[in-house]
C-alpha cells in the first residue's frame, strides 16, 4: 500500500456560519489540495469534512497518516468511533458526516496524529490558509 499523508484543517466564520475546508495529500513528492466551503456549518464538521473529502480523493486502497490540529478529529477517529458505532452513534454529533467518513474509509489503513495549530507547522498553516480564504469566499458569493 502507498503511504499518503493527509494534512487537513477546517474554518468556520462564527460557529456556525460560513465554513471552509482544506486538505494536502502527499506521496512521495506530489501534492494534491482539496478544498471547499460550505454556509451554515460548524468548524467541527469543516475539520471532518477536510478528511472525508481528502479521502474521496484517493483513486487505491492507502496507509493514510492524517494531520490534524483537531482534537476532535483525532480523538474521533483514534478512539471514539468503536464505541459510537457499537451504541449505533447515539447523542453522537455530526453523526452523518462520521458514517460518511467511514464509508470512505473503510478501504484504507488509517491513523491520525494531533498537531498544535497556529504554531509553524507549515501544511497546517497553509490548510489552515486555504480553508478561512473558502470560507470568506463562499460568504462574499452570498452576501
Amino acid at each position: 500500500m502507498k503511504l499518503v499523508s493527509l494534512f487537513c484543517d477546517g474554518s468556520s466564520l462564527g460557529n456556525p456560519g460560513f465554513g471552509g475546508y482544506c486538505g494536502i495529500l502527499r506521496y512521495n513528492n506530489t501534492e494534491k489540495i482539496i478544498q471547499g466551503a460550505y454556509p451554515h456549518v460548524t468548524n467541527n464538521q469543516m475539520e471532518l469534512m477536510a478528511v472525508i473529502q481528502s479521502l474521496k480523493a484517493l483513486k487505491e486502497p492507502c496507509k493514510v497518516e492524517i494531520f490534524s490540529d483537531s482534537h476532535y478529529v483525532v480523538k474521533g477517529i483514534n478512539e471514539w468511533l468503536p464505541l459510537w458505532t457499537q451504541k449505533g452513534f447515539k447523542n453522537v454529533k455530526n453523526k452523518e458526516l462520521w458514517l460518511e467518513y467511514l464509508s470512505v474509509a473503510h478501504e484504507h489503513i488509517i491513523e491520525a496524529f494531533w498537531v498544535k495549530g497556529h504554531n509553524g507547522h507549515k501544511e497546517n498553516e497553509q490548510c489552515d490558509k486555504i480553508a478561512k480564504a473558502a470560507a470568506l469566499s463562499l460568504r462574499s458569493e452570498c452576501e
